[in-house]
């Protein structure tokens, strides 16, 4: 067993049911820390933790710092975390050092052999797609990810194999805490504009992130994503070795894509021998992610034909294109996708799962910023579907800000377009416009996954 480091030893996480601080905890508690945190309120996350043997609060007072039996070695934040929560300051007045989710992830890394993946797009399946993969070829790779792998349920994993593979979150720039030997980066275009500001900004942080790659390591970058294939070029001017993907790269180049409602066989010249592999989640976007994960397994060591078998064996994650239920002969699917690539990128996967049913998608979207910023974006990439039901918006982190409502988004969609900004109208009104054979499909960051169970009621109730 690896040493932890010493202030991760009595670690309190506020916020612990998160999809990273949960993962966070999981693997400090498989690792013999004592664990303890809070959430605002009880989750699937919290009743697995708590089963484990991790203290927890429901709700967040300064009062569960002081009620611990001994003071924690650190309290760790994200950056969602404010300076006003009431742990976090009780900690800071008492002396006990803070740490950033990234900063106690990295302290988790040390003694491995370390794969991060990033991109504006893409992370948490590719990230899903190689822990698999590897899982297949048994070499038990410790994992942190963005979301619960379909297969064990666990969004994380200590592993005895002395390789960590971890979902880099470009976000807040936190994955620069982190030193890889190796790095994928699916694409960048810009997002999280709230936090860099510019585009320009984002662009750079990627730059930087490359520059955290160990000597001697491996960069993996999308050759037919412009922007990362410059950011490839810029490594190997730095003696960074790097290895391309896609229909345009010489490493592993993408000669074709088949697609099929179960998903998809993308064929391949890899190092001049061609290698075909299926994807059993659809879209051709999926299928480059599988590649990305071929190319970083191989480099971690992993045979051409375990990977292989592995990334067949993969069957998603929840929240990408996560199959609900059917009812009658419409399926609902629930899917993450929020950013206007995405959703293009999805739906048109979509279209070919619905096979000669329609499309309808309810999309929520996430945060005002970028409700503001990529308003047509999103009209255009929604108009792919035959109809459109668009929420209001998800502030998650941020404040309201005048004038900005998902009518911004509905209002340019040139499809079938429903505006409800009344939540509990919208499972209702989804159901009612579907038809025998059709595939609806719920898609956002927020809540809006909450309500594939309700358009499954609504279409049994008819």
């Amino acid at each position: 067993m690896l040493e932890l480091p010493e202030e991760l030893r009595r670690a309190h996480l506020i916020g612990i049911g998160g999809a990273g601080m949960s993962g966070i905890a999981r693997i400090l508690l498989a690792r013999g820390a004592f664990v303890s945190g809070s959430d605002a309120k009880e989750s699937r996350a919290l009743l697995s933790l708590r089963a484990q043997g991790a203290e927890l609060f429901v709700g967040q007072a300064a009062a569960n710092i002081s009620a611990l039996s001994e003071p924690p070695s650190a309290v760790v934040v994200s950056t969602a975390i404010k300076e006003t929560n009431p742990e976090l300051a009780a900690a800071r007045a008492a002396g006990i050092p803070v740490l950033h989710r990234a900063q106690a992830l990295a302290g988790l890394m040390e003694g491995h052999r370390v794969a991060c993946i990033a991109g504006t797009h893409g992370k948490t399946s590719t990230t899903s797609m190689l822990t698999v993969a590897l899982q297949h070829c048994r070499l038990d790779p410790s994992f942190a990810i963005g979301g619960d792998l379909n297969e064990s349920g666990a969004n994380a994993h200590h592993g005895e194999g002395g390789v960590f593979v971890a979902e880099a979150d470009e976000s807040d720039g936190s994955f620069l805490t982190y030193s890889p030997s190796v790095a994928v980066v699916t694409n960048v275009e810009p997002d999280h504009l709230d936090h860099h500001g510019t585009a320009e900004a984002y662009t750079k942080v990627f730059t930087e992130f490359v520059s955290r790659i160990v000597p001697g390591g491996l960069l993996i970058v999308c050759a037919d994503d412009a922007a990362a294939d410059e950011l490839g070029s810029q490594a190997a001017e730095l003696g960074v070795r790097v290895r391309r993907y896609g229909r345009t790269a010489t490493d592993a180049r993408v000669l074709d894509y088949v697609p099929a409602p179960d998903g998809g066989v993308v064929r391949l010249e890899l190092d001049g021998t061609e290698v075909s592999v299926r994807v059993a989640v659809p879209g051709e976007h999926m299928a480059l992610n599988a590649v990305a994960a071929l190319l970083a397994g191989i480099e971690l060591g992993a045979p051409v034909e375990g990977m292989v078998e592995g990334l067949a064996a993969f069957g998603g994650v929840r929240r990408r294109f996560e199959f609900k239920g059917r009812a009658g002969d419409v399926r609902v699917y629930d899917d993450y996708a929020h950013h206007p690539t995405e959703v293009a990128a999805q739906l048109r996967a979509v279209r070919t799962a619905a096979g000669s049913g329609r499309v309808i998608v309810v999309f929520q979207p996430h945060l005002y910023s970028r409700t503001k910023t990529f308003s047509a974006e999103f009209a255009s990439a929604l108009s792919l579907a035959d109809e459109v039901v668009v929420l209001d918006v998800y502030g998650a982190r941020e404040e309201p800000e005048p004038g900005v409502t998902g009518a911004l988004i509905a209002d340019q969609v040139t499809a079938s377009v429903h505006y409800e900004p009344a939540f509990d109208v919208a499972a209702p009104l989804a159901a009612g416009l579907a038809k025998p054979g059709d595939l609806v499909v719920t898609m956002g960051a927020g809540d809006v996954t909450q309500l594939g169970p309700e358009i499954l009621a609504e279409l049994d109730k008819r």
